[in-house]
């Protein structure tokens, strides 16, 4: 019944945070951000802001401050061709579709039906081949995110490479000229005080040469690098300033001019209020008949010191331990950015390359694992250094003196956060980043265990401060001692410092958080054998369990849900034990066992042993039905649904290695016989078996409507139940129900580089740009851990228990 005053509340709350304190709200239900069908692969590393262009070659979505979006074109930055054959200009074109109102002295609208677009994350290609010219352009665009590399993949930069073929029986010279205007299109950009100027940077005798733009904000002032490598037989001009609103004509014409600019020194005025300002760099070089030739750009941006919108805590990003805070690193970025590409390049391709040439995985399959990692970046992802003066104190409190490589860890590895979704703006949302972090334990390990140290620092420490919550009214701490938060805060706020941005529940009563905490930290420890890492999580371990077992309200070794929607389905109630957090639990208790066993530590061994041989017991008396497990065992209209995630606890045991044996928790006849359910049901039996696997189906074949998630598709948990079939041996159903939500998501809906947390049948889908897609990545484990390229099961030496 509290759902019917939830419009009220929610709308009271809404309008005090937008309207009177002038905030974002964490999630703006009534202002939904709109579908845009133009996203392409975004520029940048981990943790310094991203810049996304569209298919057709547009820089339209922004994230320089951290968490926050803007989504506007900004017709000014564009690369444009300039052809010229016996000194003359003969073809000079803007490299774009549109027809703007702006800038009308260049010449735009380029047919369509001569440019192709490709993207494999984190790199694309555009390919122009211009109409009458004989000429191809190739632009490649790179950005640094290389698996395990902790300090270019957090640099704040993108390479255009422009390979230029000749196809004329005679020299061209051409020139690519990069436009930018000094801000992200938005009334800042307006606000004056901006200013640009030339530079030029050289180091171990390579030059690049380029336009800084100064974006001269209050808060987060940034600067803007457009530049381009000198080399032999490249030439790289600039014009300082130009008006992005006006015609553009002289801009237009000093280029059709000579194939050059005119490059002016000195640095322009700062713009007046109500002004804007842009500035251009160009390459270029002759290319011989029948000839080959490359020109190199690069885009940088420097935005070294963050506020989050509560102006409290001054933040430092990772890059600026390489590149310093001091706001003058653009011009170093670009240099190290145009040189050190082609290592880039080749690390990337020795991850890719053994994915995309085997030939037994289909090609949707390697779009959408490397795709969907455009997240790690474009998540409103922040990194950031811890101060140098920050002692074990600051981060734990008295009562986090346990962790003792918290301090070591941060400090070289930093601080990482992503946002759940970009709409839904909550830091490291704990219970969704369970799907979404085999992306980052495969690729980044250390941040993860960074990520986990921030969440079990709030764990051991608790929160006094009370707030209402917007569906029950009720008053509640933020965070109680010994409870996994839902997230680190709000980017509108001050994360890390307030947890539990999330008002919609009080959430220290939810199921899973405290269970994924534990599955995490096994997984983690597998996957790493970071012993110390396990070692320093272990207390944290049991004190979530210990928080866990007062919901096992009749001792028989399982958990109960509360009759509310008590966990990631937060609009789906459960009542009494169920598949999903009942499956969650057994899985943690097995992990609390094999953690033990690996520590030493046999009296928890053995206390968790006895819970999971009567919990086991339970499950199966209360839960199947013969065929697979319920929903829920309330006994209730919908306790029988077929939940599509109802194997969550086998997913991880499996990806662990402890499936087999003395861990097979669930019996691997009852896991084949549900998921066959599952995908004959909620796959196959749901709009033709081409969408994917619905939340929850009913035994007769029609969606569950019970509630606004049962009857959806989430396509992160797609993903994972998609993992715990190829574990499973059922591979064909696997890849067959992962299918379903690529092909919707990227090629019916058009959400590339946007890929929502749901749809339902008829195309209505919620909360575009979201984490819990990078579950994709525990396919890809799965397949390896079938090849056996995966870590085997871990004997480490017994080491004793800390008295």
């Amino acid at each position: 019944l509290s759902y019917l005053s939830f419009p009220c509340r929610y709308f009271r709350w809404w309008y005090k945070k937008t309207h009177l304190e002038k905030k974002p709200a964490f999630i703006d239900l009534l202002c939904a951000v709109p579908l845009q069908q133009i996203y392409g692969c975004p520029l940048g590393g981990i943790g310094g802001g991203t810049i996304t262009r569209g298919w057709q070659g547009e820089f339209c979505r922004w994230q320089l401050n951290p968490g926050i979006y803007h989504y506007e074109t900004v017709i000014a930055n564009q690369f444009t061709v300039c052809l010229r054959c016996k000194g003359q200009t003969i073809y000079q074109q803007v490299l774009s579709v549109e027809r703007p109102s702006t800038l009308q002295g260049w010449n735009w609208g380029y047919c369509g039906q001569y440019a192709f677009y490709h993207a494999l994350y984190p790199r694309a290609w555009m390919v122009y081949d211009l109409p009458g010219q004989n000429v191809v352009l190739t632009c490649r665009q790179v950005s640094p995110v290389i698996p395990h590399d902790y300090k270019d993949s957090s640099l704040p930069v993108g390479v255009f490479i422009w390979e230029v073929e000749n196809g004329r029986d005679e020299d061209v010279d051409v020139s690519i000229m990069f436009s930018m205007q000094n801000g992200t299109g938005t009334k800042e950009d307006g606000s004056g005080g901006h200013w640009n100027e030339p530079f030029t940077f050289e180091k171990e005798g390579e030059q690049v040469a380029g336009v800084l733009l100064h974006h001269c904000t209050h808060v987060n002032p940034f600067t803007l690098a457009i530049s381009a490598r000198e080399k032999t037989g490249t030439e790289v001009t600039h014009l300082t300033a130009f008006n992005p609103a006006g015609s553009g004509r002289e801009v237009w014409q000093d280029l059709l001019q000579d194939g050059r600019l005119d490059s002016p020194t000195g640095k322009s005025s700062p713009t007046e209020k109500g002004e804007m300002t842009a500035a251009a760099v160009c390459a270029s070089c002759r290319v011989p008949a029948q000839g080959h030739r490359t020109l190199e750009l690069a885009l940088a941006w420097d935005m070294p010191r963050v506020y989050f919108g509560s102006k409290e805590k001054l933040h430092l990003r990772r890059y600026t331990r390489f590149f310093g805070s001091g706001g003058d690193a653009a011009s170093a970025l670009s240099h190290h950015a145009l040189t050190h590409y082609e290592e880039w390049e080749k690390k990337i391709e020795a991850w890719q390359k053994p994915i995309l040439e085997n030939s037994q995985l289909p090609s949707w399959y390697k779009s959408a694992l490397f795709n969907e990692l455009y997240f790690v970046t474009d998540g409103g992802t922040i990194w950031v250094e811890l101060p140098p003066d920050c002692c074990a104190e600051d981060l734990q409190g008295p009562a986090g003196a346990g962790l003792s490589h918290l301090l070591p860890v941060l400090r070289e590895y930093g601080r990482f956060a992503y946002l759940e979704g970009q709409e839904y703006r909550m830091y490291n949302t704990y219970d969704v980043h369970f799907y979404a972090s085999f992306a980052l334990v495969m690729l980044w390990p250390k941040l993860q265990i960074s990520l986990q140290y921030d969440i079990a620092v709030t764990v051991v420490n608790e929160d006094v401060q009370p707030r209402q919550y917007l569906v029950c009214g009720q008053t509640a701490q933020v965070k109680l001692k010994n409870v996994v938060p839902h997230d680190i805060g709000d980017p509108g706020d001050e994360p890390w410092q307030r947890v539990n941005a999330y008002l919609m529940h009080d959430t220290a009563d939810w199921k899973d958080l405290n269970l994924k905490f534990v599955l995490q930290v096994y997984r983690d420890y597998y996957l790493t054998h970071d012993l110390l890492y396990l070692q320093d999580m272990w207390p944290v371990c049991q004190a979530v369990m210990e928080s866990e077992l007062k919901f096992d309200t009749d001792n028989d070794g399982l958990i109960e849900n509360g009759g509310f929607a008590d966990q990631t389905y937060d609009a789906w109630v459960v009542n009494g034990p169920s598949a999903y957090c009942g499956g969650l639990w057994l899985a943690a208790v097995c992990m609390m066992c094999k953690m033990a066993e690996v520590l030493g530590d046999t009296e928890i061994q053995q206390k968790y042993m006895d819970i999971l041989s009567k919990g086991k017991e339970a499950f199966e008396r209360l839960l199947w039905n013969g065929k697979y497990y319920n929903y829920d065992s309330s006994g209730s209209d919908t306790s029988s649904s077929i939940m599509s995630d109802q194997c969550a606890g086998q997913w991880f045991l499996g990806a662990c290695g402890l499936d087999k044996g003395e861990f097979e928790v669930f019996p691997k006849s009852h896991v084949v016989s549900a998921l066959k359910t599952i995908f004959e049901k909620n796959v196959m039996s749901f709009a033709g078996g081409t969408m994917g696997a619905v939340n929850g189906m009913r035994p007769d074949g029609v969606p569950d409507t019970s509630s606004v998630q049962s009857d959806e598709v989430w396509i992160g948990v797609v993903y994972a139940l998609a993992a715990t079939m190829i574990q499973e041996g059922l591979v064909e159903e696997g890849f067959h129900t992962a299918e379903g939500c690529y092909r919707t998501v990227w090629e019916q809906l058009g959400m590339a580089f946007q890929t929502p947390e749901a749809y339902r049948e008829k195309k209505v889908y919620r909360s575009l740009a979201y984490m819990r897609p990078l579950s994709i990545w525990s396919m890809q484990l799965a397949l390896e851990r079938r090849a056996g390229q995966a870590p085997a099961p871990l004997q480490p030496p017994q080491v004793p228990i800390h008295p």
